[in-house]
C-alpha cells in the first residue's frame, strides 16, 4: 500500500478529482457535518436560495454528529456514520458543489453516478471512527440548525484524518471493484 496523500480541502478539493479509488488520504481543513435532518434543511434552503448555504461549496460533508464539547476542552467524538443513509439527498448536493462527502460503507448507484457527474468523490472511513475523529478534530463550531443538536450543521476542523477514495469522480465504486474481484478469487 501507498504512502497516504495529504489533502487540505479548502485548498486542494480539485485535487481529490484526480485520485484514483483506493487511494489512500489524510484530510485536514475544513468539514461540514449533517446528518438526515440537516440534510433535508440543506435541500430546502437549497431549493430557496438557488446555491449551498453556508459557504459548503468545494467542501466535504460528512453524515457525523460530534457532540458539543465540553467547555474548555477539544471536540469529542462523532465520527461519520453509515453513508448511504443520506444517498437520497447526496446527488443533488453533489450537482450543486459538494466537492466530497466523508462516511463508512457503500453508497447506491445514484451516488456513483453523482459522483461521476459532477467530479465529486466520496472518501470512507472505518466504522468505529468516532474516538479516531475527535483526536483528529481541532475544533468544532454550530454554524446552522442549533435546535437540531448533534445533528446540527457543525463545521469542523480535520488534522490529518485517515481515508479511502471509494468512488472517484469518474465513478469507479472501490465496493463494486472489490466484490467483483473477490468473485473471481472464489471462482474454481
Amino acid at each position: 500500500m501507498s504512502e497516504a496523500i495529504r489533502i487540505t480541502l479548502s485548498e486542494g478539493a480539485d485535487s481529490l478529482r484526480a485520485l484514483p479509488v483506493g487511494t489512500a488520504v489524510l484530510l485536514s481543513g475544513p468539514v461540514y457535518t449533517a446528518r438526515d435532518a440537516t440534510h433535508v434543511r440543506l435541500l430546502e434552503d437549497l431549493e430557496r436560495e438557488g446555491a449551498l448555504p453556508f459557504g459548503l461549496g468545494g467542501l466535504g460533508l460528512s453524515p457525523a454528529g460530534p457532540p458539543p464539547p465540553p467547555a474548555g476542552r477539544r471536540p469529542g467524538g462523532g465520527g461519520p456514520t453509515t453513508a448511504k443513509r443520506m444517498d437520497r439527498w447526496t446527488p443533488v448536493l453533489l450537482a450543486a458543489g459538494i466537492a466530497a462527502t466523508i462516511g463508512k460503507g457503500p453508497r447506491s448507484d445514484a451516488v456513483r453516478q453523482a459522483c461521476a457527474g459532477s467530479g465529486a468523490v466520496y472518501l470512507a472511513t472505518v466504522g468505529g471512527a468516532a474516538a479516531l475523529f475527535g483526536a483528529r478534530v481541532s475544533a468544532a463550531d454550530v454554524v446552522a440548525y442549533p435546535e437540531l443538536g448533534t445533528e446540527a450543521l457543525t463545521r469542523v476542523q480535520l488534522d490529518a484524518f485517515p481515508a479511502w477514495v471509494a468512488i472517484d469522480a469518474q465513478g469507479t465504486d472501490l465496493f463494486a471493484t472489490a466484490r467483483a474481484e473477490w468473485a473471481l478469487r472464489e471462482t474454481p
